[in-house]
């Protein structure tokens, strides 16, 4: 079965059986409870709906049947097309719509697409809501409006470029800066939506771009994870053109990967981690990442004189703990960066100006910048979901086994050694467990994580 709900949307593989994945039938099921769901909180008026995609090669098809399903539901829309899912959530914001649907599968596969469902701040739901959405689903009481009450489609724009004009007015993007440093860079977007962003934005700061898998149509030229292992290419090129440094994006573009000049990895979990660095000198305050990512962050935030605060994995979580927090920078260590002075979302846009500002403001190389941070080395593994696997028996066991050692529970079981940590938990995106570990050299994380999978297997006598 390839049909997940979670706190992350809707998200499935297309075609198949209904129910099983993600069919035109339950892509208007999960749009027509979404319309319910928003109408619950919004009476007496006609609802307004910002729906944006990424250049999956399902998303115009996903895409025209929810914009005719609001339409049917009695909803106006408002139709951004290619667009980012950051950009898509600040189109909520700027023409103060009720909600959004982003049309977007992320890092996963080409043969999978979702529905990103957001509130009128153009954040994502909360899990309550979500439950309240899936809820609505199964209910099969709603009246359609009739003919006289449908929706229409009230404008199409193409809001890439506002997106890109709101980050470049951000106070601490130095503009004129990174002008002036004429970096070199190389660009890939795995041919969807950030291909078309990001060489746009880097342009607009004055910066050379060569463009690698730049061509909006779907076609992933490798997985499209900015992961190490699948970013060979880049990596190449980056030392072939002599560029300054490499900028990778998902597919949706609100995670960021960078590549050092010498073609090594800067390292995604240090992308927020160099951004917080920035931001915390000039401006005091508290940072939130998610529980799977580095102790990095908790370094350089305690080293500027802030607090850091963990997060359950999932953007709505590390937003809301941001704002009870009063943090002034924060996001997850998969390249996501939450920058609150222009959105509460990931947005590699905004990963991309400021990290820029950040070298102009060091004037050093990548290389360099990377070892002024800490060096922790991490291990991301995952164990395919099988009918032996029982989840819920795995994590109860590990708290236990590890209960002399500081455990946390709030998104499966994170343990913390002295030097090292590992988390386990259950994937919102695919139909895995995700073993991620994190120690002091690459060997260490690795071991580690091996020793956790195999206490997993024992637990579940694989």
């Amino acid at each position: 079965m390839t049909l997940i709900k979670s706190i992350s949307g809707i998200r499935g593989t297309i075609g198949g059986v209904q129910g099983d994945n993600l069919t035109p039938i339950d892509i208007v099921k999960f749009t027509t409870a979404y319309v319910r769901f928003i109408g619950e909180k919004v009476e007496g008026r006609r609802l307004r709906i910002v729906v944006g995609r990424d250049a999956r090669i399902s998303g115009e098809m996903v895409n025209d049947i929810i914009e005719g399903t609001l339409l049917g539901c009695g909803a106006d829309v408002i139709n951004v097309g290619l667009c980012t899912t950051p950009g898509t959530e600040m189109a909520v914001i700027t023409h103060k719509a009720d909600g959004g649907i982003i049309i977007t599968a992320s890092h996963n596969p080409k043969q999978w697409n979702a529905l990103k469902l957001l509130n009128e701040k153009g954040e994502f739901l909360s899990d309550a809501e979500g439950k309240r959405v899936l809820a609505l689903a199964e209910d099969e009481g709603f009246t359609f409006p009739d003919v006289n009450n449908i929706g229409k489609v009230i404008l199409r724009e193409d809001f890439n470029p506002t997106h890109i004009k709101q980050v470049l007015s951000l106070e601490k993007v130095d503009v004129e800066g990174i002008k002036a440093r004429k970096f070199k860079v190389v660009v890939d977007a795995v041919n969807s939506i950030g291909g078309v962003v990001i060489p746009s934005l880097l342009r607009e700061l004055g910066c050379e771009v060569v463009e690698l898998y730049c061509t909006p149509d779907g076609e992933f030229a490798h997985n499209p994870e900015p992961l190490a292992e699948n970013l060979k290419e880049i990596s190449r090129v980056v030392v072939k053109e002599g560029a300054d440094l490499g900028v990778v994006v998902d597919p949706d573009v609100d995670r960021l990967a960078l590549v050092n000049e010498d073609g090594t990895m800067f390292g995604e979990e240090y992308t927020l981690v160099a951004v917080a660095d920035y931001i915390l000198s000039q401006t005091v305050g508290n940072t939130v990442s998610n529980l799977s990512s580095s102790r990095a962050l908790s370094d350089v935030t305690v080293a500027h004189g802030g607090e850091y605060t963990a997060a359950a994995v999932g953007e709505v979580n590390v937003t809301t703990k941001m704002k009870e927090v009063g943090a002034v920078i924060g996001g997850e260590g998969n390249g996501g960066v939450i920058y609150p002075a222009l959105h509460y979302g990931r947005d590699a846009l905004v990963g991309v100006a400021l990290f820029l500002s950040l070298l102009v403001k060091k004037g050093c190389t990548m290389t360099e910048l990377r070892a002024t941070y800490p060096a922790y080395y991490a291990s991301k593994n995952k164990i395919q979901l099988t009918p032996e696997i029982d989840v819920d028996k795995v994590l109860r066991e590990m708290k236990e086994r590890y209960s002399a050692e500081r455990v946390n529970d709030i998104d499966g079981v994170k343990i913390d050694f002295a030097e090292n940590w590992v988390h386990l938990r259950k994937s919102n995106t695919e139909p895995i467990v995700r073993v991620y570990t994190e120690a002091k050299s690459q060997a260490e994380a690795d071991a580690l994580a091996e020793r956790f999978m195999a206490e997993i297997a024992e637990i579940c006598g694989l």
